[in-house]
């Protein structure tokens, strides 16, 4: 969620607007080469785990990484293609202590596991995930937490990539993965 990276004190415990595209990806070398030569910054590979609970409204995840390690709170609309998405983030120091009391105190929903290479340009940040059991994704977050873009801008900037990236319509999923990971299980 932050550029900062995980000692970033100015984005915790604050509520920011991302507006999300979500797709399935046939073609990850493509976007991998594309971010590159349009001089995204890697942040890395991160290996992630994201715990989700069962809340009465919205999703509560705890997302356990290398390079993120955050405790999320988000509301979202399931709809394809750009979507606003308002949300709290939380820095985790005791991943391992807030799980266990989470988990017993209001249950585990679903574990989504996940391979995740981070990039940015500018304001906007885009996952390249293989998702255990689901396949092969592609994330655009264009956001407001280092810009002061509306979210009109927001939206033109996601478009945007959706049209350099190729991605058809038939290929824009409109919901989380752990939604899609509880389909599977069905």
């Amino acid at each position: 969620m932050c550029p900062r990276g995980s000692s970033c004190t100015l984005c915790s415990n604050m509520s920011y607007l991302n507006v999300e595209i979500k797709a399935r990806c046939g073609d990850p070398l493509f976007i991998r080469n594309y971010l590159l030569s349009n001089n995204a910054e890697y942040k890395g590979t991160d290996e992630q785990t994201d715990t989700y609970f069962n809340v009465q409204q919205g999703r509560l995840k705890l997302r356990e990484g290398i390079i993120e390690n955050n405790l999320i709170f988000y509301e979202r609309s399931d709809q394809a293609g750009p979507k606003n998405s308002r949300f709290h983030l939380v820095k985790v120091q005791d991943a391992t202590g807030l799980k266990e009391v989470l988990k017993k105190s209001i249950g585990i929903k679903v574990i989504v596991k996940k391979r995740r290479e981070i990039y940015y340009i500018k304001n906007v940040k885009f996952h390249l995930d293989v998702i255990s059991g689901l396949g092969s994704f592609v994330e655009i977050e264009a956001g407001n937490m280092l810009a002061d873009l509306t979210q009109a801008q927001l939206k033109e900037q996601c478009n945007n990539y959706l049209r350099e990236f190729g991605i058809k319509d038939e290929d824009l999923v409109a919901v989380s993965y752990s939604d899609m990971l509880l389909t599977e299980m069905k």
